[in-house]
């Protein structure tokens, strides 16, 4: 429990110090969720599993690459808390790709096409 408790902190320091990064992001998405939601025809359920592919995409670079962004390897990883927040930091890459390519995808499936 005691290492739970302690990735919340850092997660916590970590967006104290990117948090005009973390803001521009979600005004970013509502820009994009407002624009898709006005937008005449935008069909979200069929865009729902374009995005949740796109999502799973990202999900699975982020596995096979974060190790190696942070110098380590998938080989380092033999307590459970690691791979558990290599699960938890793909996951979170996985989300946010899917949550700003469910808009996109949203207003791409309601275009007309010839």
């Amino acid at each position: 429990m005691y290492e739970i408790w302690l990735v919340l902190n850092i997660l916590w320091e970590i967006a104290l110090g990117v948090w005009p990064l973390l803001l521009g992001a979600g005004l970013l998405w509502a820009a994009l969720m407002a624009a898709a939601v006005r937008r005449p025809g935008s069909r979200w359920r069929a865009g729902l599993p374009w995005a949740l592919g796109v999502g799973a995409a990202v999900a699975l670079g982020a596995l096979l690459y974060v190790p190696g962004w942070t110098r380590s390897s998938l080989s380092e990883m033999g307590y459970w808390v690691d791979w558990a927040n290599l699960l938890a930091v793909a996951g979170g890459f996985g989300a946010v790709a899917a949550a700003f390519a469910w808009p996109l995808m949203a207003m791409r499936q309601g275009v007309a096409r010839p």
